[in-house]
């Protein structure tokens, strides 16, 4: 069954963010399932009051949060872009991250900072998010997660350079593992006139700076 049909009331507003309202009845009973046998297998009693919904539960959320699946960044990118000459950097960052490590599928979370250079079309800044979002919300590696934006980013719009920084922490290594807390995993993507040190270098000093 696709994934998209467990979304049949999809509600998108102004800035492109699609609000779910409904599941598909029948997706949701069958990952149910499997959350309840492994409730049993873990040595719960799914039958127990404060689990009796718990696989609904799950799955529903387990839809949400691999719901990127079935979006498309580019098109997303595609539905706000305004041909503009302007050629100075755009920069969003502090940009909330969420999303599940694909290796224990536990979450990882933090901010991405995301900047290109216009080459003759600008995008609404909302859809910056919301192409994060998309990727974010798929089993990942935070490498792959940080490649991908750049890629997204770089393909559809053309600019004369993306970057991106991404800084995460991971449950897998704080919960399990070597269960380090305070660990903080930085990965960064380039291309254009980011390569440059000159211009990258601008950019690290504008996501680090303090407004006021």
């Amino acid at each position: 069954m696709n994934k998209q049909d467990a979304y049949p009331d999809r509600d998108e507003g102004i800035d492109g963010y699609v609000k779910i309202d409904r599941y598909n009845p029948e997706l949701i009973d069958n990952l149910s399932a499997h959350y309840h046998g492994v409730l049993e297998q873990i040595g719960e009693d799914p039958k127990r009051e404060g689990l009796l919904k718990t696989p609904e539960r799950v799955a529903k959320a387990m839809l949400f949060l691999t719901q990127g699946y079935d979006l498309n960044a580019e098109e997303i990118l595609k539905s706000a872009m305004f041909k503009e000459e302007y050629s100075q950097m755009v920069v969003v960052k502090d940009i909330e991250v969420y999303s599940m490590c694909e290796h224990h599928m536990l979450p990882f979370f933090g901010k991405a900072h995301i900047a290109y250079i216009p080459n003759g079309h600008v995008v609404g800044l909302s859809k910056i998010p919301r192409v994060v979002d998309v990727f974010a919300r798929r089993l990942q590696v935070q490498e792959r997660l940080t490649n991908e934006i750049r890629d997204c980013i770089q393909q559809t719009l053309n600019p004369l350079g993306v970057g991106v920084v991404i800084e995460c922490r991971h449950l897998c290594m704080s919960m399990r593992g070597v269960q380090k807390q305070n660990s903080v995993t930085t990965t960064s993507a380039f291309t254009g006139e980011f390569l440059k040190e000159k211009t990258r270098t601008e950019f690290l000093n504008l996501i680090t700076a303090k407004l006021g």
